[in-house]
């Protein structure tokens, strides 16, 4: 009984809410709109991404009313390392993000603040039922996941769970 009880109890502080959706899809012109939204089906905001002829990946960020909130600029160098800059609505960088892919196609990325400080990573699989990533805080301690697939017309659906109830799809 005490075994089946600590199982429980450890089940429970595992526990992920769901806290909302993204759906990405990619145009013709290679423009790709992510579509954010909260745990009730309701749009909190978009995403849209394209690159340029330089392999430079920009991205805007809009809330549900359409403004700008934000941006994001990807490039890669040579040794297979993304990095990403995050900018607020007025151009302050707010964090950087770096990406690696290993042998064995896990893509880990550590984030940071501003400072440069880190601030937590994310661990990526792809499997046949599709990608799921980890995502940890500064200390190691997983806090959220995101689970996602891509349909036959390419199109991206990604779930998002986090150990907090309270959190939203921003806060990610």
């Amino acid at each position: 009984m005490m075994t089946l009880m600590a199982g429980m109890i450890a089940i429970a502080a595992n526990a992920q809410y769901n806290i909302g959706s993204s759906t990405s899809s990619t145009d013709y012109f290679g423009t790709r709109t992510t579509t954010h939204s909260n745990r009730y089906g309701q749009t909190t905001g978009t995403s849209t991404s394209s690159t340029d002829c330089f392999g430079t990946t920009t991205t805007t960020h809009r809330d549900r009313y359409g403004n700008t909130i934000g941006t994001s600029t990807s490039s890669t160098d040579c040794f297979g390392t993304t990095t990403t800059t995050h900018r607020d609505r007025y151009g302050n960088t707010t964090g950087t993000a770096r990406s690696n892919t290993d042998s064995f196609g896990t893509t880990t990325t550590d984030y940071y603040d501003s400072h440069g400080r880190s601030t937590g990573s994310s661990r990526s699989n792809t499997g046949y039922f599709g990608t799921t990533t980890t995502h940890q805080d500064s200390y190691g301690q997983t806090w959220g996941s995101s689970t996602s697939t891509t349909d036959s017309f390419g199109t991206q659906n990604t779930q998002h769970y986090s150990n907090n109830s309270n959190d939203d799809i921003w806060s990610w």
